[in-house]
Order: structure tokens, then C-alpha cells, then sequence
């Protein structure tokens, strides 16, 4: 297996594009990342796409062939493929670009993940998007997605004592982040009283504990580290791409308050990157609910089970503490255009490896990790990435 490095990445903004469609997304984040690697369209040899639901949200199936097309590569004949894992599709598809470069089958990939959601009502949305858990044993009978965190939530504050004000302060840090990012779905700042107090969405989640529906697209070009410096001066190396699953519905599992899913891709990717957690000095984890970034940072070893809110009370987990955590704005601010997500938390940690994160700029941030989850934490993939 050879090693594997990002020589470009790009995106979108994330938001509500009503003038953009499902291809204009995709192909404007494809070709900045094409742009930033320095490289042609008719360099990609493969190329690999994470989407959950274009067919349900704009009615759109073999998005790999779209996107292909509209990149100006159909000539070309270059292998499109989309990937799906719910939620986790954008990190599903990295994986499998990674794998394609690092069998040796392709040295230039293009990977990419997209998602327009913002042109159907609410209540569909919210349908589509419970296709991620369960829809026999869970959806048909009335769980919605949001719900079915709420479950989660409500079992961490009975066993560890977690306290509304103290969940709240999560969606804080990413709203803080998002004013710094230009990129981000919402730029503004909130208190942990205005969390609170928004409109409930399924108790103890208000609409403030829920990231936001998003449109947007984002991109990476992979090559072996080999040829890397041939089109770039700061590849960024990934050293460790990892996935694990767990059972699809909450019912099925031992327990609500950890992943099992996340516990063994995290330990996974520590094991191939040969790093520790103390080793990360950016961090991306998945926040589609309040809980589920909670649960995250401890079964990531970040902190001890129970212990993780600690990490915000004490302000490590903003982009100047010790632990700087979803400085993009995370899901909650940045935005979760679903396909895209996992793409778009590794085009942030690649800013922050490159110095070009701009007013959240960690410093010296040297390694970064990624944590992208479909379902309720159901598939969990990581990757962990290093400044060459």
C-alpha cells in the first residue's frame, strides 16, 4: 500500500443556494480543488462522490455521472462513482478515494461530496434524512431523526448528571467559530440562553442542539506522497483512514451514552497513524447534535466517559485553547449539506495544517483528525492528517 496525501482541496459556502443547483455545487467546489492542486481536469483518473439523497431531495440518481459531465470529463471516460453512508458519505467517499490511490490503481483522484436539501419543505427534509436510521423499527414508528438523539441525550444527563446549560455550551463554541469562517451557513455569535430557550425540537434538543439543513459542496484531490511535491508545497499526508459500524437502531445497542462505531474506528486510525490523542492539535468532530459531539470527544479518548463537557467549561475546545475543536463552525454553524460534510471537515483541518484558516488559525497545528458519523453514530469513519 502506498501513502497517500491531499495536494488540493476546496468548497463551497455553505447555505441556502436557491440560485445554485445539485451540479453547480458539486462542479464549483471540484474545481476549486482542482485549481488549489495545481493540476488539470484531464489529470483525474477516478473520481468518487459522497451523497446521501439526491434522488429524494432534487429527484437526481447517478450523481457520479452528473458530476463527471459537468467537470467537463465525459470524453475522458473517467470512472464517477458515488458513495453513500448516510450522513458519513463525504468521509465514506475519502475513504474509498484513499484506498484507490493507495492500491496503486490511480494516482490522481478526485474526491467530492455535495448535498442541495433547502429546496423542500421542512417536513419532507426531515423524512429524507430519517432515512439514516431504522425505517422499519424506528421512522414507521414515529422516531424521528432529532428524536432519536434526544434519546440520547436524555440517557447521558440520567447517567452522568449532564445539565441542559452545560449541552448548550457546545452549540456555543461552534456558533463562536462560524463568525470567524466566511464559508459558514451561520456567522454570528449565540448565548447558552438563547440554545435554551429556541424552539424545541425533540426534548431536551431545541432547534440551537440541531445542526441546520444546508446546501453545499466541497472537494479534495488525493495522490500518492511519491509525486506530491511535484504539484504542491504543502501536501497535507493522510495517515490514517478508517471505518466501523455498529447496529442501525438505537434499540439494538448496549447503550446510548458511547459509539461502538466510533470507539473502534478511533482506535483504528490511532493504531495507523501511530498517534494519540494528546498527538491532535485540530480537531473536526461530528456535531449533527449537540450529544453526539459530546459522546465523540470521549469515545475519541479526548476525555473520560462523563467527563467530556469539562473539555468546554474550561474553554479548551475553542480554536486558541489547548483542544481546538470544530473550528470550521462544525456542523451546528458551518453547516451539514449531508454528502458534503465529511469532505468539508477535512478541507478545514487541510487549511489549518497550510496556515490558511485565516482569524481561526490554530497555532502550530501540525495534526489534525476528522470524525464523520451516518445514522446515530451507526458507521464512523476517521481520518487523521499530517503537514508533510
Amino acid at each position: 500500500m502506498r501513502d497517500v496525501a491531499i495536494i488540493g482541496a476546496g468548497e463551497t459556502k455553505y447555505g441556502e443556494h436557491w440560485d445554485k443547483s445539485l451540479r453547480d455545487l458539486a462542479v464549483e467546489a471540484g474545481l476549486k480543488a482542482i485549481e488549489d492542486a495545481n493540476i488539470y481536469a484531464e489529470d483525474i483518473q477516478a473520481i468518487f462522490g459522497g451523497n446521501m439523497s439526491a434522488g429524494s431531495f432534487v429527484g437526481q440518481d447517478h450523481v457520479g455521472a452528473l458530476i463527471a459531465d459537468f467537470a467537463g470529463l465525459a470524453e475522458t471516460q473517467v470512472p464517477a462513482i458515488r458513495v453513500e453512508a448516510a450522513c458519513a458519505s463525504g468521509a465514506a467517499a475519502l475513504h474509498a478515494g484513499y484506498l484507490a490511490v493507495a492500491s496503486g490503481m490511480y494516482d490522481i483522484v478526485l474526491v467530492g461530496g455535495v448535498e442541495k436539501m433547502t429546496d423542500l419543505p421542512g417536513d419532507m427534509v426531515t423524512d429524507i434524512l430519517a432515512g439514516a436510521a431504522d425505517r422499519e423499527w424506528e421512522v414507521f414508528l414515529g422516531a424521528t431523526f432529532p428524536a432519536l438523539g434526544a434519546m440520547m441525550a436524555r440517557r447521558y444527563m440520567h447517567e452522568f448528571g449532564l445539565t441542559i446549560e452545560q449541552l448548550s455550551l457546545l452549540p456555543v463554541i461552534a456558533h463562536k467559530h462560524g463568525t470567524m469562517n466566511p464559508d459558514a451557513h451561520f456567522q454570528r455569535e449565540v448565548t447558552v440562553d438563547q440554545v435554551i430557550n429556541a424552539p424545541m425540537v425533540a426534548d431536551p434538543l431545541t432547534i440551537m442542539h440541531c445542526s441546520p439543513v444546508s446546501d453545499g459542496g466541497a472537494a479534495v484531490v488525493l495522490a500518492p506522497t511519491d509525486i506530491a511535491r511535484k504539484y504542491t508545497d504543502s501536501p497535507v499526508k493522510i495517515l490514517a483512514s478508517t471505518v466501523a459500524n455498529d447496529y442501525i437502531s438505537l434499540h439494538s445497542r448496549p447503550s446510548l451514552v458511547e459509539s461502538p462505531s466510533t470507539i473502534a474506528a478511533g482506535k483504528k486510525a490511532y493504531e495507523m497513524a501511530k498517534k494519540e490523542p494528546k498527538d491532535i492539535d485540530v480537531m473536526e468532530i461530528h456535531d449533527a447534535f449537540s450529544i453526539i459531539a459530546l459522546e465523540g470527544l470521549e469515545d475519541l479518548g479526548f476525555a473520560k466517559k462523563g467527563e467530556g463537557i469539562k473539555l468546554a467549561e474550561e474553554g479548551q475546545l475553542y480554536y486558541d485553547g489547548d483542544m481546538p475543536y470544530n473550528v470550521s463552525g462544525g456542523l451546528k454553524a458551518k453547516g451539514h449539506p449531508v454528502g458534503a460534510t465529511g469532505v468539508g471537515q477535512v478541507v478545514e483541518i487541510v487549511k489549518q495544517l497550510r496556515n490558511e484558516a485565516g482569524k481561526r488559525q490554530v497555532p502550530d497545528a501540525r495534526v489534525g483528525l476528522a470524525h464523520n458519523v451516518g445514522g446515530t453514530m451507526t458507521t464512523s469513519i476517521i481520518h487523521i492528517l499530517e503537514v508533510m
